[in-house]
This record gives C-alpha cells, structure tokens and sequence, in this order.
C-alpha cells in the first residue's frame, strides 16, 4: 500500500523528497490540488473541503496513511481529517519549538501563508514554546506564486522579499522559520538576504521522521521498490513535459537540502548596512 503525501501545490514535494530518502522502500502518491492552488487566500470553509475530497480520493487509490505536507491545510482541516478517515493522517507545522530552544538570545522569524498566520493552531504553538516572546510572524502570499510559476531567484523575488522586510533588523534574528512548505525552493535567494549565520528552519525532516515512527508503531512499514505516482487534483500526472518539471524541482530540492544558513552577498550587505540600530 502507498504513502499519501498531499499539497495545495509543489510546495509538499519537499516533504515528499525527505520521506523518500527517510523511507526508501516506500510506495508513494503525491496529491497537488493544481485547481485551487494558493491554498492560503482561500476561506476555511473551501481549504476543508479541498482537503478532504483529496484524502478521499488518496484512499480510493489504496494508501495506508496520508501526510498533509501543506501548513495552511494542517492548521485548518486536520481535525476534521482524523474525524472523518481512519488512518493514520499526519500533519506538518513549522519548526517554531527548535527555533526557539536554539535562539543564542536573538529573535526568531516566522514566514507563512496569511491563513497559517491567523490560524489559532500556529498561534497556540508560539504561546506553548515562546514563553520570552522571541517570535515575530510575517504573512508573504506572493511566494506560493512565485514558487508555482517556478520563479526562485530573480530581481522580482529578491525584491519582493526585500520589501516585505525592509521593517526588521535581520541582524536581531537567530533563525527563519519556513513555515509554507512552498518556501523552501528560496532558500538561495534568502541566503542572500539574510545576516551569515542565520539558521534556515522547516517542518519537513521531522515531518518523515513521525511518519516512519507512525508507520512502524501500527505495523505499516513495508519493504518494495520505490515508486511515486504524481496526481493533479485526481488527474494521474503521465505527461513527459509535466513529469520533467517534477524531476526539475526535486533536483532544486537536492540543493536546496545543502543551505541550512544565511550568507549574504556584499550586495545585499548594504540593505542591512543602511539599517539603524534602534
């Protein structure tokens, strides 16, 4: 039986990419729902409904556990996942406890679709792990399109996020947080922009790490050939030019896997050199 791994868009490739390399004699399904993609400007009321008819179909395809590797979806639908279906669902949050315990006496910055941002279940992780009050959010909706049109790294986007964080000091945080699985895929254009040494944080590795401990409490570890089926909102993904934009993104995220700091370029120094202390 398969894995079921389901996002809004690419973004869960991420989690799919670590999960293959955590559990390499896995069978997988990944589920993008391509028709409602960005899934953080959507109401709660659609994001629990596009969520559910995914699993339902993931289960129509014979999986043994689905993973929502998309934080706008987990921070909204997983609750009535786990009411409604019966095996084992795991969901993915962002790294806020390691970010914290790690902080050096610095802050820690938390980047995540709108929805994750005003949704009580992030909320409530800060209010359990930020006892010192060390996490500031930033809602950034223009990178999930970004990362959907395949545009990482470009004047746009290093504009773009510029401009979201011309408010911040940089030099005051210890860590990001990549709280959209979809932000990954910048981690080189962040490396620019973000103070030497500031330490690039997400969900995903402990993500496929709880869901080989799942996995293995309830007897569901196997032993095949690894295989991965790709679906489009319930459309099985067998077009050359489509499976080739897949093999392009995991090949980014085996670089992409490499950047665990910031690093900035001397361009880019001057943004945080013009900076003033407060």
């Amino acid at each position: 039986m398969k894995i079921g791994i389901f996002d809004s868009g690419i973004g869960g490739l991420t989690v799919l990419h670590q999960a293959m390399l955590t559990l390499p004699e896995e069978e997988f399904l990944f589920y993008a729902d391509a028709d409602h993609v960005p899934y953080g400007e959507k109401t709660k009321d659609e994001i629990v409904h596009y969520t559910c008819e995914a699993v339902r179909f993931m289960l129509s395809q014979g999986i043994k556990a689905a993973v929502i590797a998309c934080n706008t979806a987990t921070s909204v639908a997983i609750g009535e996942l786990r009411r409604r279906y019966s095996i084992p669902i795991l969901g993915i949050e962002p790294a806020v406890k390691p970010a914290v315990e790690e902080n050096e006496g610095k802050r820690v910055m938390v980047m995540a679709t709108p929805v994750t941002v005003r949704e009580e279940k992030l909320k409530n992780l800060i209010a359990r792990v930020d006892g010192s009050h060390l996490v500031d959010l930033l809602p950034m909706p223009q990178l999930v399109r970004f990362a959907e049109a395949e545009n990482f790294s470009s004047p746009e986007v290093t504009a773009y996020l510029c401009g979201q964080l011309a408010k911040y000091d940089l030099r005051d945080y210890s860590s990001l947080v990549l709280g959209c699985t979809h932000f990954n895929y910048f981690k080189d254009t962040l490396r620019e922009i973000f103070p030497e040494g500031t330490a690039f944080l997400d969900g995903s590795e402990g993500t496929a790490n709880h869901l080989a401990e799942v996995l293995e409490e309830n007897g569901l570890l196997e032993h095949h050939p690894q295989t991965v089926e790709y679906y489009r909102s319930g459309r099985k993904v067998t077009e050359a030019d489509d499976l080739a934009r897949i093999r392009r993104l995991l090949r980014r995220l085996d670089e992409m896997c490499l950047i665990r700091y910031g690093a900035c370029s001397p361009s880019v120094k001057i943004f945080h050199a013009d900076r003033k202390d407060s």
